[in-house]
């Protein structure tokens, strides 16, 4: 008898839920946000770089609005300059970059009678030794997983970081990772991706960067941000980046002005 009381009982609970709820969120201010990334990857010149420039939008916008007009200045220690232009949609491109490994690099952005700047060192990196996979048994009613290693030998003489970027042809957004050699100094190593989805005949792109202390400490904040808690967990730390807004230094930027040698390998799932 009480399984027909309780049915009704369920079917108004559900149907109360399909009223639309008005979520009034303020929009604050929009933010600079620089995605200035200087990758040299193994075997190239490295002379083609890119920055982008865009600013914070509201949370329920689909379009995340780019940012023209700027002058874009990056210098070496030398105070040689390669400038990037403006090829719109807020990308911008330089063509004669000369990077070189252990050098220092200065970012300036000149934008609306504002002045924006950070530093950083090309970071160099061992290269990829190889790449394994192994399929664990699935339990019960788990499928198996494919598991996927990539492996390299740190060089032992330094400390050192790493990050590590998976794309594959099955998932829009990459999954990155970072790691630093403070139990493996001049050990050979590997980074492991998971992912319950990859099946054989899928592939991935794999690259390994080398990074600076200060870039791995705001990755290792950004991937716990992205990687955990629910959509509701509360941010660890605010994501401050290196990119200061000259004369007003508590002016949030968002983004970040690293340098990385890289290398990379496409990967096929058996």
């Amino acid at each position: 008898m009480n399984k027909y009381i309780l049915l009704p009982l369920l079917l108004i609970v559900l149907a109360s839920c399909e009223k639309s709820i008005g979520v009034d969120l303020e929009t604050a201010a929009p933010k600079l946000v620089v995605d200035a990334a200087i990758n040299w990857e193994k075997g190239t010149d490295g002379s083609e770089q890119q920055i982008k420039l865009s600013t914070t939008t509201g949370y329920f916008s689909a379009v995340i609005p780019t940012v023209s007009g700027a002058t874009i200045v990056v210098r070496n220690s030398a105070n040689t300059e390669f400038p990037f232009t403006d090829s719109g949609n807020g990308d911008y491109v330089c063509t004669n970059f000369e990077p070189v490994i252990g050098e220092t690099y200065t970012l300036t952005i000149e934008l609306n009678g504002q002045t924006y700047t950070a530093s950083e060192t090309l970071i160099d990196v061992p290269p990829i030794d190889k790449i394994e996979q192994k399929t664990e048994t699935g339990f019960g009613s788990e499928e198996d997983r494919i598991d996927v290693k990539t492996f390299f030998t740190d060089p032992g003489n330094t400390n050192d970081f790493y990050m590590t970027r998976y794309q594959t042809n099955i998932n829009a957004i990459p999954a990155y990772g970072v790691t630093d050699d403070e139990f493996f100094q001049g050990n050979q190593v590997f980074d492991l991706y998971l992912n319950p989805d990859i099946k054989p005949g899928n592939f991935m792109e794999i690259r390994l960067y080398g990074i600076s202390e200060q870039y791995f400490n705001y990755m290792s904040i950004l991937t716990a941000i992205a990687g955990g808690g629910g959509p509701f967990a509360t941010a660890p730390a605010t994501l401050r980046g290196n990119v200061r807004h000259v004369g007003n230094p508590n002016d949030l930027v968002l983004g970040y002005f690293s340098l990385s040698e890289i290398d990379k390998r496409t990967y096929i799932v058996y």
